[in-house]
Protein backbone atom coordinates (compact mmCIF):
# COMPACT_ATOMS: atom_id res chain seq x y z
CA UNK A 1 0.00 0.00 0.00
CA UNK A 2 2.80 2.36 0.86
CA UNK A 3 4.59 2.04 -2.62
CA UNK A 4 1.13 2.91 -4.71
CA UNK A 5 0.60 5.93 -2.21
CA UNK A 6 4.20 6.87 -3.30
CA UNK A 7 3.60 6.21 -6.71
CA UNK A 8 0.00 8.44 -6.31
CA UNK A 9 2.18 11.44 -4.45
CA UNK A 10 4.70 11.25 -7.29
CA UNK A 11 1.63 11.66 -9.88
CA UNK A 12 0.18 14.48 -7.69
CA UNK A 13 3.55 16.33 -7.61
CA UNK A 14 4.20 15.89 -11.38
CA UNK A 15 0.95 17.34 -12.45
CA UNK A 16 1.24 20.13 -10.07
CA UNK A 17 4.39 21.05 -11.35
CA UNK A 18 2.94 21.31 -14.71
CA UNK A 19 -0.12 23.36 -13.44
CA UNK A 20 2.02 26.08 -12.23
CA UNK A 21 4.09 26.16 -15.37
CA UNK A 22 1.15 26.81 -17.23
CA UNK A 23 -0.18 29.27 -15.23
CA UNK A 24 3.37 30.79 -15.09
CA UNK A 25 3.46 30.98 -18.86
CA UNK A 26 -0.02 32.14 -18.98
CA UNK A 27 -0.19 34.55 -16.48
CA UNK A 28 -1.93 37.17 -18.45
CA UNK A 29 -4.61 34.94 -19.65
CA UNK A 30 -5.53 33.79 -16.77
CA UNK A 31 -8.29 35.04 -14.31
CA UNK A 32 -8.15 34.80 -10.73
CA UNK A 33 -10.37 32.06 -9.61
CA UNK A 34 -7.03 29.87 -11.38
CA UNK A 35 -4.48 31.52 -8.90
CA UNK A 36 -6.74 31.12 -6.11
CA UNK A 37 -7.24 26.88 -6.93
CA UNK A 38 -3.47 26.25 -7.77
CA UNK A 39 -2.77 28.09 -3.72
CA UNK A 40 -5.44 26.47 -2.17
CA UNK A 41 -4.67 22.98 -3.89
CA UNK A 42 -1.34 23.36 -2.50
CA UNK A 43 -2.00 24.91 0.86
CA UNK A 44 -4.25 22.33 1.26
CA UNK A 45 -2.17 19.39 0.81
CA UNK A 46 0.97 21.25 3.05
CA UNK A 47 -2.53 21.44 5.70
CA UNK A 48 -2.93 17.65 5.78
CA UNK A 49 0.46 16.64 5.81
CA UNK A 50 1.28 19.35 8.80
CA UNK A 51 -2.51 18.04 10.58
CA UNK A 52 -0.77 14.21 10.56
CA UNK A 53 2.80 15.61 11.60
CA UNK A 54 1.62 17.80 14.28
CA UNK A 55 3.42 20.68 12.40
CA UNK A 56 1.72 24.50 12.06
CA UNK A 57 -0.61 24.91 9.00
CA UNK A 58 -1.41 27.57 6.19
CA UNK A 59 -4.59 28.95 5.69
CA UNK A 60 -6.81 27.07 3.62
CA UNK A 61 -7.00 29.98 0.68
CA UNK A 62 -3.79 32.13 1.30
CA UNK A 63 -2.29 33.50 -1.64
CA UNK A 64 1.21 33.01 -1.98
CA UNK A 65 4.27 34.67 -3.83
CA UNK A 66 4.05 33.12 -7.14
CA UNK A 67 7.67 32.41 -7.73
CA UNK A 68 7.43 30.18 -3.54
CA UNK A 69 4.54 27.68 -6.05
CA UNK A 70 7.03 25.15 -7.24
CA UNK A 71 9.11 25.25 -3.44
CA UNK A 72 5.77 24.92 -1.75
CA UNK A 73 4.80 21.68 -4.11
CA UNK A 74 8.52 20.27 -3.67
CA UNK A 75 7.88 20.24 -0.10
CA UNK A 76 4.66 18.85 0.22
CA UNK A 77 5.68 16.27 -2.28
CA UNK A 78 8.86 15.50 -0.20
CA UNK A 79 6.29 15.78 3.21
CA UNK A 80 4.26 13.31 1.80
CA UNK A 81 6.66 10.89 1.27
CA UNK A 82 8.43 11.32 4.72
CA UNK A 83 4.83 10.72 6.64
CA UNK A 84 4.07 7.35 3.89
CA UNK A 85 7.37 5.73 5.04
CA UNK A 86 7.38 6.68 8.59
CA UNK A 87 3.87 6.63 9.88
CA UNK A 88 1.52 3.86 10.86
CA UNK A 89 -0.66 4.51 8.12
CA UNK A 90 -3.28 2.68 10.26
CA UNK A 91 -3.39 5.53 12.86
CA UNK A 92 -6.08 7.83 13.98
CA UNK A 93 -5.41 11.53 13.87
CA UNK A 94 -7.22 14.08 15.75
CA UNK A 95 -7.53 17.26 13.82
CA UNK A 96 -9.47 20.52 13.85
CA UNK A 97 -11.00 21.39 9.99
CA UNK A 98 -10.62 25.17 9.02
CA UNK A 99 -14.00 26.23 11.04
CA UNK A 100 -12.68 24.22 14.09
CA UNK A 101 -14.57 21.62 14.02
CA UNK A 102 -12.95 17.95 15.87
CA UNK A 103 -12.53 14.96 13.60
CA UNK A 104 -10.03 12.13 13.55
CA UNK A 105 -9.39 9.92 10.26
CA UNK A 106 -6.35 7.03 9.72
CA UNK A 107 -3.34 8.53 8.23
CA UNK A 108 -3.97 6.76 4.58
CA UNK A 109 -7.57 8.04 4.58
CA UNK A 110 -5.89 11.24 5.21
CA UNK A 111 -3.12 11.00 2.46
CA UNK A 112 -5.57 9.21 0.09
CA UNK A 113 -7.79 12.79 0.48
CA UNK A 114 -5.06 15.35 -0.21
CA UNK A 115 -4.32 13.06 -3.43
CA UNK A 116 -8.03 13.22 -4.37
CA UNK A 117 -8.47 16.84 -3.88
CA UNK A 118 -5.60 17.70 -5.37
CA UNK A 119 -7.05 16.08 -8.27
CA UNK A 120 -10.46 17.85 -7.86
CA UNK A 121 -8.93 21.24 -8.25
CA UNK A 122 -6.63 20.75 -11.37
CA UNK A 123 -10.07 19.52 -12.46
CA UNK A 124 -11.62 22.33 -12.23
CA UNK A 125 -8.48 24.56 -13.00
CA UNK A 126 -8.24 23.10 -16.26
CA UNK A 127 -11.99 24.06 -17.11
CA UNK A 128 -10.70 27.65 -16.21
CA UNK A 129 -7.94 27.41 -18.70
CA UNK A 130 -9.57 25.69 -21.34
CA UNK A 131 -12.57 29.00 -21.10
CA UNK A 132 -9.60 31.60 -21.07
CA UNK A 133 -8.76 29.69 -24.45
CA UNK A 134 -5.54 28.17 -23.37
CA UNK A 135 -4.82 24.15 -23.82
CA UNK A 136 -6.35 21.95 -20.59
CA UNK A 137 -3.39 19.87 -19.56
CA UNK A 138 -4.18 16.20 -19.59
CA UNK A 139 -4.25 15.25 -15.84
CA UNK A 140 -5.01 11.90 -16.55
CA UNK A 141 -3.82 9.01 -14.32
CA UNK A 142 -3.65 6.34 -17.17
CA UNK A 143 -1.86 9.05 -19.17
CA UNK A 144 0.47 9.67 -16.40
CA UNK A 145 1.22 5.74 -16.00
CA UNK A 146 1.52 5.44 -20.12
Amino acid sequence: MKEKLIDLFEYTNHFNKEMIKVIFENKEEINEKVINLINHTLNAQQIWNARISGETTFEVWQINPFETLEDINRQNFLKSIDIVQNFDLEKRIEYQNSRGTKFENTVFDILFHAINHSTYHRGQINSLLKQSGLEPILTDYIFYKR
